[in-house]
């Protein structure tokens, strides 16, 4: 009977002090204060479907970034190499690969704003729904399972 207490009380206060998350401008707010990543982690911790979300649009910014750097490396080496060699050959192929993974970028970078906002949007959609009172959403069933009849309240 504890346990099942310190679970009711446990779940309560996780759910009274949730609150909305906010996405805007490239940032992620929760009560005005800006998250940074690994703690907007351990807010969507809690939907499993927002994290995923999350992650994905971080792992989508991470390759698109580095995709993004390696084009711009190489461009710009190939371009010293041009300016500072007496053959003063440019551009060469090093350019064109270059150009080529800058080119490749855009699209792992598109839609990674998109994705956050759909993992923030996910989590208050979520959060409204665990936030119920018990005078309008009490509901008291008979459940049946393997080990016998019980009761099941949820509130």
């Amino acid at each position: 009977m504890k346990q099942l207490l310190l679970i009711i009380a446990l779940l309560g206060f996780s759910i009274s002090f949730a609150q909305k998350l906010e996405y805007k401008e490239g940032k992620i707010y929760q009560n005005d204060l800006q998250l940074a990543t690994f703690e907007a982690k351990e807010v969507l911790k809690s939907d499993l479907k927002a994290l995923h979300l999350f992650k994905k649009a971080k792992n989508k910014e991470s390759l698109g970034g580095l995709v993004l750097g390696l084009g711009i490396g190489a461009t710009a080496a190939d371009l010293v190499m041009g300016l500072t060699t007496s053959n003063k050959k440019y551009p060469t192929a090093v350019t064109y690969a270059g150009i080529g993974l800058m080119a490749v970028s855009i699209p792992i970078l598109s839609g990674r704003k998109k994705l956050i906002q759909q993992s923030v949007d996910l989590y208050n959609s979520n959060l409204q729904e665990q936030n119920k009172t018990l005078g309008s959403n009490f509901e008291l069933n008979i459940v049946n399972n393997t080990n016998g009849f019980g009761i099941q309240i949820n509130f």
